[in-house]
Protein backbone atom coordinates (compact mmCIF):
# COMPACT_ATOMS: atom_id res chain seq x y z
CA UNK A 1 0.00 0.00 0.00
CA UNK A 2 1.29 3.59 -0.83
CA UNK A 3 2.23 5.98 1.63
CA UNK A 4 0.10 7.92 2.33
CA UNK A 5 2.31 10.98 2.85
CA UNK A 6 4.08 10.60 -0.59
CA UNK A 7 0.71 10.12 -2.18
CA UNK A 8 -0.98 13.64 -1.18
CA UNK A 9 2.62 15.38 -2.45
CA UNK A 10 2.41 13.45 -5.94
CA UNK A 11 -0.93 14.72 -6.18
CA UNK A 12 -0.56 18.56 -5.38
CA UNK A 13 2.07 18.19 -7.60
CA UNK A 14 0.45 16.51 -10.65
CA UNK A 15 -3.44 16.86 -10.15
CA UNK A 16 -4.28 19.55 -7.70
CA UNK A 17 -3.14 22.67 -9.75
CA UNK A 18 -4.79 23.86 -12.82
CA UNK A 19 -2.92 22.32 -16.04
CA UNK A 20 -2.26 26.28 -17.69
CA UNK A 21 -0.97 27.57 -14.45
CA UNK A 22 1.95 24.36 -14.73
CA UNK A 23 2.27 25.97 -18.26
CA UNK A 24 1.90 22.76 -20.04
CA UNK A 25 -0.33 23.06 -23.06
CA UNK A 26 -1.22 21.03 -26.18
CA UNK A 27 2.26 21.63 -28.11
CA UNK A 28 4.06 19.69 -24.80
CA UNK A 29 1.98 16.20 -25.69
CA UNK A 30 3.30 14.33 -28.48
CA UNK A 31 1.70 12.86 -31.01
CA UNK A 32 0.27 9.63 -29.51
CA UNK A 33 0.71 10.26 -25.83
CA UNK A 34 -2.08 10.36 -23.26
CA UNK A 35 -2.99 12.70 -21.18
CA UNK A 36 -2.44 10.45 -18.36
CA UNK A 37 0.80 9.67 -18.95
CA UNK A 38 1.06 13.80 -18.21
CA UNK A 39 -0.91 13.68 -15.33
CA UNK A 40 -3.94 15.37 -16.29
CA UNK A 41 -6.39 12.07 -15.85
CA UNK A 42 -4.78 10.71 -12.90
CA UNK A 43 -7.52 12.25 -10.58
CA UNK A 44 -8.87 8.54 -10.33
CA UNK A 45 -5.93 7.32 -9.85
CA UNK A 46 -5.41 9.20 -6.46
CA UNK A 47 -8.74 8.74 -5.87
CA UNK A 48 -8.79 5.58 -5.65
CA UNK A 49 -5.68 4.63 -3.65
CA UNK A 50 -6.76 7.68 -1.04
CA UNK A 51 -10.16 5.08 -0.95
CA UNK A 52 -7.94 1.75 -0.45
CA UNK A 53 -6.68 4.14 2.75
CA UNK A 54 -9.14 5.40 4.11
CA UNK A 55 -11.35 1.68 3.96
CA UNK A 56 -7.75 -0.27 5.76
CA UNK A 57 -7.87 2.96 8.67
CA UNK A 58 -11.20 2.70 9.60
CA UNK A 59 -11.26 -1.27 9.12
CA UNK A 60 -8.20 -0.81 11.37
CA UNK A 61 -10.28 1.20 14.22
CA UNK A 62 -13.17 -0.76 13.91
CA UNK A 63 -11.14 -3.68 14.50
CA UNK A 64 -9.29 -1.82 17.23
CA UNK A 65 -13.04 -0.83 19.02
CA UNK A 66 -14.20 -3.89 18.58
CA UNK A 67 -11.61 -5.80 20.00
CA UNK A 68 -10.89 -3.18 23.05
CA UNK A 69 -14.89 -2.80 23.64
CA UNK A 70 -16.49 -6.09 23.09
CA UNK A 71 -13.53 -8.71 23.03
CA UNK A 72 -13.22 -12.10 21.34
CA UNK A 73 -13.37 -14.73 23.97
CA UNK A 74 -12.76 -15.30 27.68
CA UNK A 75 -8.88 -16.01 28.66
CA UNK A 76 -7.32 -14.36 25.73
CA UNK A 77 -6.37 -10.65 25.49
CA UNK A 78 -7.85 -8.53 23.36
CA UNK A 79 -4.37 -7.01 21.65
CA UNK A 80 -3.79 -10.92 20.55
CA UNK A 81 -7.27 -10.98 18.39
CA UNK A 82 -6.09 -7.27 17.45
CA UNK A 83 -2.96 -8.28 15.77
CA UNK A 84 -4.49 -10.86 13.78
CA UNK A 85 -7.36 -8.69 12.96
CA UNK A 86 -4.84 -6.15 11.53
CA UNK A 87 -2.93 -8.94 9.53
CA UNK A 88 -6.32 -9.07 7.27
CA UNK A 89 -6.15 -5.53 6.00
CA UNK A 90 -4.88 -5.97 2.97
CA UNK A 91 -7.70 -8.93 1.94
CA UNK A 92 -10.42 -6.61 3.02
CA UNK A 93 -8.74 -3.71 0.81
CA UNK A 94 -9.08 -6.79 -2.22
CA UNK A 95 -12.27 -7.66 -1.48
CA UNK A 96 -13.67 -4.03 -1.41
CA UNK A 97 -11.69 -4.17 -5.03
CA UNK A 98 -13.50 -7.48 -5.79
CA UNK A 99 -16.94 -5.64 -5.26
CA UNK A 100 -16.12 -2.87 -7.36
CA UNK A 101 -15.71 -0.01 -4.46
CA UNK A 102 -12.62 1.68 -6.18
CA UNK A 103 -13.33 1.75 -9.96
CA UNK A 104 -17.37 3.30 -9.70
CA UNK A 105 -16.32 6.83 -9.63
CA UNK A 106 -14.21 6.46 -12.90
CA UNK A 107 -17.47 5.25 -14.44
CA UNK A 108 -19.68 8.08 -13.57
CA UNK A 109 -20.26 11.89 -13.76
CA UNK A 110 -22.15 11.77 -10.24
CA UNK A 111 -21.29 9.48 -7.29
CA UNK A 112 -22.29 9.83 -3.56
CA UNK A 113 -21.05 7.61 -0.79
CA UNK A 114 -24.47 6.72 -0.10
CA UNK A 115 -24.34 4.82 -3.77
CA UNK A 116 -21.80 2.27 -2.34
CA UNK A 117 -23.63 1.57 0.87
CA UNK A 118 -25.27 -2.27 -0.83
CA UNK A 119 -22.22 -3.06 -2.55
CA UNK A 120 -20.02 -2.28 0.85
CA UNK A 121 -22.79 -3.96 3.31
CA UNK A 122 -22.76 -7.23 1.15
CA UNK A 123 -18.98 -6.99 1.26
CA UNK A 124 -18.69 -6.81 5.04
CA UNK A 125 -21.20 -9.38 5.22
CA UNK A 126 -18.86 -11.86 3.52
CA UNK A 127 -16.17 -10.60 4.77
CA UNK A 128 -17.04 -11.47 8.23
CA UNK A 129 -17.92 -14.74 7.54
CA UNK A 130 -14.70 -15.13 6.34
CA UNK A 131 -12.42 -13.40 9.55
CA UNK A 132 -14.93 -15.85 11.97
CA UNK A 133 -13.32 -18.67 9.62
CA UNK A 134 -9.63 -17.04 9.88
CA UNK A 135 -9.97 -16.89 13.74
CA UNK A 136 -10.88 -20.54 14.06
CA UNK A 137 -8.22 -21.91 11.80
CA UNK A 138 -5.10 -19.65 12.53
CA UNK A 139 -5.72 -17.14 15.52
CA UNK A 140 -5.25 -18.81 19.00
CA UNK A 141 -9.23 -18.66 19.56
CA UNK A 142 -12.42 -18.31 17.47
CA UNK A 143 -14.34 -14.87 17.52
CA UNK A 144 -17.60 -14.87 19.32
CA UNK A 145 -20.77 -14.24 17.11
CA UNK A 146 -21.53 -11.18 18.79
CA UNK A 147 -17.96 -9.54 18.29
CA UNK A 148 -18.49 -10.28 14.45
CA UNK A 149 -21.82 -8.87 14.69
CA UNK A 150 -20.30 -5.89 16.66
CA UNK A 151 -17.21 -5.41 13.87
CA UNK A 152 -19.50 -5.45 10.73
CA UNK A 153 -21.70 -3.15 12.37
CA UNK A 154 -18.28 -0.79 13.41
CA UNK A 155 -17.07 -1.00 10.48
CA UNK A 156 -19.97 -0.19 7.89
CA UNK A 157 -20.16 3.25 9.65
CA UNK A 158 -16.90 4.04 9.82
CA UNK A 159 -16.32 2.85 6.22
CA UNK A 160 -18.99 4.98 5.02
CA UNK A 161 -17.88 8.20 7.07
CA UNK A 162 -14.37 7.59 5.62
CA UNK A 163 -15.19 7.88 2.40
CA UNK A 164 -17.86 10.90 2.39
CA UNK A 165 -14.41 12.54 4.32
CA UNK A 166 -12.39 11.48 1.64
CA UNK A 167 -14.60 11.98 -1.66
CA UNK A 168 -15.92 15.60 0.45
CA UNK A 169 -12.24 16.84 0.49
CA UNK A 170 -11.05 15.60 -2.92
CA UNK A 171 -13.65 17.59 -5.04
CA UNK A 172 -12.66 20.37 -2.68
CA UNK A 173 -8.97 20.68 -3.88
CA UNK A 174 -9.01 18.86 -7.41
CA UNK A 175 -8.68 20.26 -10.14
CA UNK A 176 -12.36 20.24 -12.57
CA UNK A 177 -12.80 17.26 -15.09
CA UNK A 178 -12.61 18.89 -18.29
CA UNK A 179 -15.25 17.70 -20.37
CA UNK A 180 -16.38 17.50 -24.30
CA UNK A 181 -19.82 16.80 -25.19
CA UNK A 182 -20.54 15.38 -28.61
CA UNK A 183 -23.89 15.91 -29.59
CA UNK A 184 -26.24 19.04 -29.93
CA UNK A 185 -29.73 17.45 -28.71
CA UNK A 186 -32.01 18.98 -26.05
CA UNK A 187 -30.65 15.64 -22.92
CA UNK A 188 -26.79 17.31 -24.33
CA UNK A 189 -28.24 20.82 -23.46
CA UNK A 190 -29.97 20.09 -20.21
CA UNK A 191 -27.24 17.78 -19.21
CA UNK A 192 -25.08 20.94 -19.52
CA UNK A 193 -27.10 22.97 -17.72
CA UNK A 194 -27.07 20.47 -14.71
CA UNK A 195 -23.36 20.19 -14.57
CA UNK A 196 -22.68 24.20 -14.29
CA UNK A 197 -26.13 24.01 -11.51
CA UNK A 198 -24.00 21.42 -9.44
CA UNK A 199 -20.53 23.31 -8.69
CA UNK A 200 -20.26 20.11 -6.36
CA UNK A 201 -19.52 17.70 -9.17
CA UNK A 202 -16.20 19.31 -10.33
CA UNK A 203 -17.20 19.20 -14.39
CA UNK A 204 -16.00 21.36 -16.39
CA UNK A 205 -17.47 21.72 -19.51
CA UNK A 206 -15.21 23.34 -22.79
CA UNK A 207 -16.79 22.84 -25.86
CA UNK A 208 -19.30 20.71 -28.06
CA UNK A 209 -18.74 18.95 -31.43
CA UNK A 210 -22.60 18.82 -33.75
CA UNK A 211 -22.62 15.25 -35.55
CA UNK A 212 -24.05 17.64 -38.76
CA UNK A 213 -22.09 19.47 -40.60
CA UNK A 214 -25.45 22.56 -40.94
CA UNK A 215 -25.01 21.88 -36.83
CA UNK A 216 -22.62 24.74 -36.85
CA UNK A 217 -25.61 27.48 -38.17
CA UNK A 218 -27.33 26.50 -34.98
CA UNK A 219 -28.07 28.14 -31.82
CA UNK A 220 -25.18 27.15 -29.43
CA UNK A 221 -25.99 24.34 -26.62
CA UNK A 222 -26.02 25.77 -23.42
CA UNK A 223 -23.86 28.48 -24.48
CA UNK A 224 -21.13 26.07 -25.32
CA UNK A 225 -18.11 26.88 -28.04
CA UNK A 226 -18.49 24.90 -31.35
CA UNK A 227 -15.19 23.16 -31.99
CA UNK A 228 -16.67 22.03 -35.37
CA UNK A 229 -18.60 18.64 -37.30
CA UNK A 230 -17.31 15.51 -35.71
CA UNK A 231 -17.12 14.31 -39.44
CA UNK A 232 -14.73 16.46 -39.86
CA UNK A 233 -12.38 17.94 -36.70
CA UNK A 234 -9.46 15.69 -35.99
CA UNK A 235 -10.57 13.93 -32.49
CA UNK A 236 -7.50 13.19 -31.07
CA UNK A 237 -6.33 15.84 -32.04
CA UNK A 238 -8.70 18.45 -29.86
CA UNK A 239 -8.86 15.61 -26.78
CA UNK A 240 -4.92 17.22 -26.42
CA UNK A 241 -5.38 21.05 -27.70
CA UNK A 242 -8.15 21.03 -25.16
CA UNK A 243 -7.15 18.64 -22.15
CA UNK A 244 -10.44 16.51 -22.58
CA UNK A 245 -10.50 14.08 -19.67
CA UNK A 246 -14.18 13.36 -21.00
CA UNK A 247 -15.92 12.98 -23.59
CA UNK A 248 -19.98 12.67 -23.61
CA UNK A 249 -21.63 11.08 -26.54
CA UNK A 250 -25.10 11.49 -27.28
CA UNK A 251 -25.34 7.79 -28.93
CA UNK A 252 -28.73 8.88 -30.35
CA UNK A 253 -26.59 11.17 -32.88
CA UNK A 254 -23.44 9.02 -32.84
CA UNK A 255 -24.52 5.64 -34.50
CA UNK A 256 -22.61 2.83 -35.72
CA UNK A 257 -19.11 3.27 -36.94
CA UNK A 258 -18.94 6.43 -35.99
CA UNK A 259 -19.42 5.96 -32.24
CA UNK A 260 -17.02 3.09 -32.29
CA UNK A 261 -14.16 5.65 -34.28
CA UNK A 262 -15.43 8.02 -30.90
CA UNK A 263 -14.18 5.27 -28.27
CA UNK A 264 -11.30 3.94 -29.92
CA UNK A 265 -9.25 7.68 -30.40
CA UNK A 266 -10.77 8.44 -26.38
CA UNK A 267 -9.10 4.89 -25.56
CA UNK A 268 -6.40 5.72 -27.00
CA UNK A 269 -5.34 9.01 -24.88
CA UNK A 270 -6.69 7.45 -21.83
CA UNK A 271 -9.68 9.95 -21.90
CA UNK A 272 -12.70 8.46 -19.99
CA UNK A 273 -16.30 8.32 -22.58
CA UNK A 274 -19.62 8.30 -20.77
CA UNK A 275 -23.11 7.73 -23.12
CA UNK A 276 -25.94 10.06 -22.77
CA UNK A 277 -29.01 7.75 -23.80
CA UNK A 278 -31.78 9.07 -26.42
CA UNK A 279 -34.58 7.80 -23.48
CA UNK A 280 -34.55 9.28 -20.16
CA UNK A 281 -37.10 7.03 -18.64
CA UNK A 282 -34.90 3.72 -19.32
CA UNK A 283 -32.27 5.07 -17.26
CA UNK A 284 -31.91 4.91 -13.57
CA UNK A 285 -31.02 2.92 -10.83
CA UNK A 286 -33.34 -0.24 -11.89
CA UNK A 287 -31.94 -0.77 -15.14
CA UNK A 288 -29.95 -4.30 -15.65
CA UNK A 289 -27.32 -4.75 -17.85
CA UNK A 290 -28.06 -8.19 -19.74
CA UNK A 291 -26.27 -9.94 -22.29
CA UNK A 292 -27.34 -12.37 -24.78
CA UNK A 293 -24.41 -14.06 -26.82
CA UNK A 294 -22.64 -10.68 -26.61
CA UNK A 295 -25.56 -8.20 -27.47
CA UNK A 296 -25.87 -5.59 -24.77
CA UNK A 297 -29.54 -5.00 -23.76
CA UNK A 298 -30.83 -2.63 -21.20
CA UNK A 299 -33.99 -4.34 -19.10
CA UNK A 300 -35.82 -1.78 -17.17
CA UNK A 301 -38.88 -2.78 -14.30
CA UNK A 302 -41.63 -4.52 -15.33
CA UNK A 303 -44.72 -1.72 -16.21
CA UNK A 304 -46.56 -2.86 -12.38
CA UNK A 305 -44.80 -3.43 -9.30
CA UNK A 306 -44.80 -7.32 -7.85
CA UNK A 307 -47.12 -8.20 -5.18
CA UNK A 308 -43.67 -8.64 -3.12
CA UNK A 309 -42.40 -4.97 -3.95
CA UNK A 310 -46.01 -3.64 -3.20
CA UNK A 311 -45.58 -5.22 0.64
CA UNK A 312 -42.22 -3.92 0.96
CA UNK A 313 -43.20 -0.88 0.12
CA UNK A 314 -45.80 -0.64 2.06
CA UNK A 315 -44.11 -1.99 4.70
CA UNK A 316 -41.47 0.52 4.77
CA UNK A 317 -44.17 3.17 4.98
CA UNK A 318 -46.02 1.68 7.86
CA UNK A 319 -42.55 1.41 9.77
CA UNK A 320 -41.46 4.14 9.24
CA UNK A 321 -44.93 7.00 9.20
CA UNK A 322 -45.95 4.60 12.30
CA UNK A 323 -42.40 5.24 13.66
CA UNK A 324 -42.06 8.95 12.70
CA UNK A 325 -45.50 9.87 14.45
CA UNK A 326 -44.83 8.29 17.74
CA UNK A 327 -41.59 10.37 17.74
CA UNK A 328 -42.72 13.46 16.96
CA UNK A 329 -45.84 13.63 18.71
CA UNK A 330 -44.94 16.46 20.77
CA UNK A 331 -43.52 18.14 18.38
CA UNK A 332 -46.93 18.37 16.25
CA UNK A 333 -48.68 19.13 19.34
CA UNK A 334 -46.29 21.99 20.43
CA UNK A 335 -46.51 23.44 16.95
CA UNK A 336 -50.38 23.03 16.48
CA UNK A 337 -50.61 25.43 19.46
CA UNK A 338 -48.18 28.10 18.34
CA UNK A 339 -50.30 27.94 14.67
CA UNK A 340 -53.48 28.30 16.37
CA UNK A 341 -51.76 31.49 18.50
CA UNK A 342 -50.23 32.68 15.79
CA UNK A 343 -53.36 33.01 13.49
CA UNK A 344 -57.46 32.69 13.52
CA UNK A 345 -58.02 29.46 12.22
CA UNK A 346 -57.48 25.66 12.38
CA UNK A 347 -53.83 24.45 13.39
CA UNK A 348 -53.86 21.77 10.16
CA UNK A 349 -54.65 22.57 6.81
CA UNK A 350 -56.70 19.91 4.36
CA UNK A 351 -56.39 20.27 0.63
CA UNK A 352 -57.98 17.96 -1.81
CA UNK A 353 -54.49 16.11 -3.69
CA UNK A 354 -54.84 13.93 -6.79
CA UNK A 355 -53.18 10.41 -5.43
CA UNK A 356 -52.07 6.58 -7.13
CA UNK A 357 -54.78 6.30 -10.27
CA UNK A 358 -56.22 9.55 -10.49
CA UNK A 359 -58.06 9.03 -6.84
CA UNK A 360 -57.85 12.48 -4.99
CA UNK A 361 -57.47 12.25 -1.12
CA UNK A 362 -57.15 15.04 1.62
CA UNK A 363 -53.69 16.18 2.31
CA UNK A 364 -53.02 16.82 5.68
CA UNK A 365 -50.51 19.95 6.58
CA UNK A 366 -50.00 22.14 9.30
CA UNK A 367 -51.59 25.12 8.27
CA UNK A 368 -49.16 27.93 7.48
CA UNK A 369 -51.11 30.71 5.64
CA UNK A 370 -54.20 32.70 6.47
CA UNK A 371 -57.89 31.09 6.23
CA UNK A 372 -58.89 32.93 3.04
CA UNK A 373 -55.68 31.49 0.91
CA UNK A 374 -57.81 29.62 -1.14
CA UNK A 375 -59.95 32.19 -2.64
CA UNK A 376 -57.09 34.71 -3.64
CA UNK A 377 -54.93 31.91 -5.18
CA UNK A 378 -56.56 32.18 -8.81
CA UNK A 379 -55.74 36.29 -8.58
CA UNK A 380 -52.09 35.41 -7.35
CA UNK A 381 -51.41 33.08 -10.34
CA UNK A 382 -50.55 35.91 -13.14
CA UNK A 383 -47.14 36.74 -10.71
CA UNK A 384 -46.33 32.85 -10.32
CA UNK A 385 -42.69 32.46 -11.21
CA UNK A 386 -43.30 29.72 -12.94
CA UNK A 387 -46.77 29.12 -15.44
CA UNK A 388 -47.00 25.45 -14.36
CA UNK A 389 -48.28 26.30 -10.67
CA UNK A 390 -48.42 29.06 -8.35
CA UNK A 391 -44.91 29.80 -7.04
CA UNK A 392 -44.14 33.29 -5.53
CA UNK A 393 -41.03 34.25 -4.06
CA UNK A 394 -42.83 36.50 -1.26
CA UNK A 395 -46.56 34.89 -0.96
CA UNK A 396 -48.51 37.31 0.84
CA UNK A 397 -50.58 34.82 2.32
CA UNK A 398 -48.03 32.86 4.43
CA UNK A 399 -48.38 33.54 8.19
CA UNK A 400 -45.38 34.95 10.41
CA UNK A 401 -44.69 30.78 11.76
CA UNK A 402 -45.96 29.33 8.47
CA UNK A 403 -42.69 31.34 6.71
CA UNK A 404 -40.37 29.46 9.33
CA UNK A 405 -42.83 26.08 9.06
CA UNK A 406 -42.10 25.98 5.06
CA UNK A 407 -38.69 26.79 5.23
CA UNK A 408 -37.62 23.94 8.19
CA UNK A 409 -40.71 21.41 6.36
CA UNK A 410 -42.47 20.83 9.63
CA UNK A 411 -45.49 21.94 8.26
CA UNK A 412 -45.56 18.61 6.70
CA UNK A 413 -45.05 16.62 9.39
CA UNK A 414 -49.01 16.01 9.82
CA UNK A 415 -48.51 13.81 5.98
CA UNK A 416 -47.50 10.84 8.22
CA UNK A 417 -50.81 10.27 9.13
CA UNK A 418 -51.85 10.16 4.83
CA UNK A 419 -49.16 7.84 5.19
CA UNK A 420 -50.41 5.56 7.31
CA UNK A 421 -54.18 5.73 5.79
CA UNK A 422 -52.55 4.42 2.39
CA UNK A 423 -52.82 7.61 0.55
CA UNK A 424 -49.37 8.76 0.86
CA UNK A 425 -45.74 6.64 0.91
CA UNK A 426 -43.16 8.15 2.73
CA UNK A 427 -41.47 8.22 -0.75
CA UNK A 428 -43.09 9.20 -4.11
CA UNK A 429 -44.28 11.19 -7.21
CA UNK A 430 -45.29 14.46 -5.79
CA UNK A 431 -48.82 14.93 -4.72
CA UNK A 432 -50.53 17.64 -7.37
CA UNK A 433 -53.72 19.39 -6.55
CA UNK A 434 -56.51 19.36 -9.31
CA UNK A 435 -55.36 22.41 -11.12
CA UNK A 436 -52.25 21.32 -11.76
CA UNK A 437 -53.24 17.35 -12.20
CA UNK A 438 -54.78 18.76 -15.39
CA UNK A 439 -51.47 20.17 -16.97
CA UNK A 440 -50.34 16.61 -16.87
CA UNK A 441 -51.10 14.19 -19.87
CA UNK A 442 -49.88 11.23 -22.12
CA UNK A 443 -46.97 9.38 -20.98
CA UNK A 444 -46.62 11.67 -18.45
CA UNK A 445 -49.81 10.53 -16.56
CA UNK A 446 -48.01 7.03 -15.57
CA UNK A 447 -46.30 9.13 -12.66
CA UNK A 448 -49.67 8.16 -10.66
CA UNK A 449 -48.85 4.82 -10.93
CA UNK A 450 -47.63 4.54 -7.18
CA UNK A 451 -48.73 6.64 -4.09
CA UNK A 452 -47.24 9.87 -4.12
CA UNK A 453 -44.95 10.87 -1.38
CA UNK A 454 -44.16 12.99 1.05
CA UNK A 455 -40.48 13.33 -0.29
CA UNK A 456 -39.05 12.26 -3.65
CA UNK A 457 -36.89 13.07 -6.90
CA UNK A 458 -38.32 16.27 -6.75
CA UNK A 459 -37.40 16.92 -3.00
CA UNK A 460 -33.84 16.06 -3.02
CA UNK A 461 -32.94 17.75 -6.05
CA UNK A 462 -34.56 21.42 -5.42
CA UNK A 463 -38.18 21.27 -4.36
CA UNK A 464 -39.52 24.77 -6.17
CA UNK A 465 -36.64 25.87 -7.35
CA UNK A 466 -37.38 22.88 -10.56
CA UNK A 467 -39.86 23.73 -12.91
CA UNK A 468 -43.64 22.10 -13.55
CA UNK A 469 -41.90 19.73 -16.83
CA UNK A 470 -38.98 19.18 -15.11
CA UNK A 471 -40.88 17.74 -12.20
CA UNK A 472 -43.15 15.72 -14.19
CA UNK A 473 -40.58 14.05 -15.84
CA UNK A 474 -38.67 13.16 -12.11
CA UNK A 475 -41.20 11.63 -10.95
CA UNK A 476 -42.13 9.71 -14.08
CA UNK A 477 -38.06 8.47 -13.60
CA UNK A 478 -39.19 7.25 -10.13
CA UNK A 479 -41.88 5.22 -11.21
CA UNK A 480 -40.95 3.23 -13.85
CA UNK A 481 -37.33 2.72 -12.02
CA UNK A 482 -38.67 1.75 -8.69
CA UNK A 483 -36.71 -0.23 -5.85
CA UNK A 484 -36.39 -1.00 -2.59
CA UNK A 485 -32.99 0.47 -1.96
CA UNK A 486 -33.65 4.01 -4.20
CA UNK A 487 -36.61 4.51 -1.47
CA UNK A 488 -34.50 4.06 1.41
CA UNK A 489 -31.71 6.23 -0.56
CA UNK A 490 -34.16 9.19 -1.50
CA UNK A 491 -35.19 9.14 2.77
CA UNK A 492 -31.79 9.67 3.69
CA UNK A 493 -30.86 11.98 0.97
CA UNK A 494 -33.90 14.10 1.99
CA UNK A 495 -32.51 14.43 5.67
CA UNK A 496 -29.72 16.76 4.69
CA UNK A 497 -31.75 18.86 1.81
CA UNK A 498 -34.37 19.67 4.78
CA UNK A 499 -31.58 20.41 7.44
CA UNK A 500 -29.99 22.78 4.73
CA UNK A 501 -33.45 24.40 3.52
CA UNK A 502 -32.61 24.05 0.19
CA UNK A 503 -35.56 25.08 -2.50
CA UNK A 504 -38.33 25.61 0.58
CA UNK A 505 -41.06 27.58 -0.50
Amino acid sequence: MPDPASLVAELQRRVLRDPQARGDSASDLPRGETLVAKGYGMRDYYLRRLLAISDAVCLALAIFLTMALVGGSRGHPWSEYLLFGLVTLPGWVLLFKMYGLYERDAKRLSHSTLDDSPSLFHALLLGCLLLWCWFAVVAPAKLVFGTVLAFGALALVAVLAGRALVRGCFVRVIAPERLLLIGTGQASGALIEKMRARQSLRLEPIGMISCERNGLEREQVAGLRRLGCLDEVDLPSVILEHRVMRVVVADAEVEGGRLLAVLRDCKAHGTKVSLLPATFSALGPAVEVDDVQGVTVLGINPPVLSRSSRWAKRGLDIIGGGVALIVLSPVLAALGLLVRLDSPGPALFHQKRIGQGGRPFSLLKLRTMTVDAQQRRDELLDQSMDPGWLHLEHDPRITRLGRFLRSTSLDELPQFWNVLRGDMSLVGPRPLVPEEDGMVDDWARGRLDLTPGITGLWQVLGRTSIPFEEMVKLDYLYVTNWSLWGDVRLILRTLPVVLQRRGAN
